[in-house]
């Protein structure tokens, strides 16, 4: 079986990508041909780019963003010419210029769509990209969400549920450096700390996790993690709150210094406010190191079905400050609440979340799929 991913960007930086990228490995560990065609960004030349006897990331060089979309047209006349060497292409949505590369092609064989999420702010991009979409969603043999949750209701997806599955994202597991954990923990002293981490954006819900601060003693420190447009109003509104000494905007995070933020921190949080957040990676990062999490409820977002209210950690009403410095109250001022839901967020993680349980699942949907379901 030979397998084609197509979906977003290389380097890989995103959710969408990371998967892609994780399948494919995943897949080329165990001796099954996977490759993966995508656009490039950060202005990376390109180019065929070997990772494994069974595995290559054939990145094609962008040459306009428009709308939050890579546009590379000769993506579709790379997959013209590859298309035949597959047995299945496995698309990864959303992505205009992997569906329109795809609707060129001339493709015949087997079509799984992931469908990572709905389209919902780019208003004028969906409706350009609507005709594509209808047609990938009606061409696509196995339509596969990353939640049952998502899929199920997603109004795109309503009239297709008789093809339709889920596979879990599923992430090695974060591995913090001792010697860097404790830098961390002493550079807070005593102080419980409440880690969060993505971009500086709306949809993430920072506003609502700084104002949480003020229902916090000064026992408690918010670490929030990432960069984005939103940096300079956060900052002002730490400062007009006169929570300097409870939060702080620590930036960019390489991936050599999260495992130890991931490590130090004695709870995540997730204070997400819009379906946007499909998923949310960085909890079952968290959930491997056995941290409890504290998450919103997001109305058709698989986000609280990731993390298990109760078992993982507590799912809160979202936009609400004060829910959030509750739940995260209730559950540090409980040892035995504390560690019945950090061992509950282990187990979550190694039951659903490891790429090894993600990798089986999609190989297992790639049978049926190669044997007409």
């Amino acid at each position: 079986m030979k397998i084609l991913q197509v979906g977003k960007f290389y380097p890989i930086r995103g959710g969408v990508e990371k998967v892609m990228y994780d399948l494919m490995l995943g897949l080329a560990v165990r001796n099954i041909h996977c490759d993966m065609l995508c656009a490039t960004t950060e202005d990376h030349p390109g180019g065929i780019l070997p990772v494994s006897p069974y595995a290559n990331v054939i990145a094609i060089p962008t040459q306009i963003k428009f709308a939050a979309t890579m546009i590379a047209p000769k993506m579709i006349v790379k997959l013209r010419q590859i298309a035949g060497d597959y047995d299945i292409i496995h698309i990864h949505h959303p992505d205009p210029m992997a569906t329109l590369a795809l609707f060129l092609s001339g493709y015949k064989g087997k079509v799984v769509l992931h469908w990572h999420s709905d389209i919902l702010k780019q208003k004028m991009l969906l409706k350009l990209y609507k005709p594509l979409q209808d047609w990938v969603i009606k061409r696509a043999d196995l339509i596969v969400g990353t939640t049952p949750v998502y899929v199920n209701d997603s109004p795109f997806l309503s009239k297709m549920q008789h093809k339709v599955d889920y596979i879990p994202i599923g992430v090695e597991p974060v591995i913090p450096e001792v010697a860097q954990v404790e830098i961390i923990r002493q550079k807070y002293g005593e102080k419980k700390l409440i880690f969060s981490l993505g971009r500086l954006v709306e949809y993430k819900g920072y506003e609502y996790l700084i104002r949480a601060a003020k229902h916090l003693n000064e026992n408690y420190q918010i670490i929030i993690g990432g960069k984005g447009p939103l940096h300079d109003e956060l900052q002002q509104l730490i400062l007009d709150l006169n929570v300097k000494d409870r939060v702080e905007l620590i930036g960019f995070i390489s991936d050599d210094d999260l495992p130890s933020y991931y490590g130090a921190c004695d709870i995540f949080c997730l204070s997400s406010i819009l379906k946007t957040e499909a998923f949310a990676i960085v909890q079952i990062e968290a959930m491997s190191c056995s941290k409890p999490i504290v998450s919103t409820h997001i109305p058709g977002s698989g986000v609280s079905w990731v993390n298990a209210d109760g078992q993982s950690g507590q799912v809160v009403e979202l936009e609400n400050p004060k829910a959030l410095a509750d739940s995260i109250n209730n559950i540090l001022q409980e040892k035995e609440k504390y560690d019945q839901l950090s061992a509950g967020s282990l187990q979550r993680y190694q039951t659903f979340f490891t790429r090894e349980k993600m990798v089986d699942k999609c190989l297992n949907l790639y049978h049926k799929v190669c044997s007409n379901l």
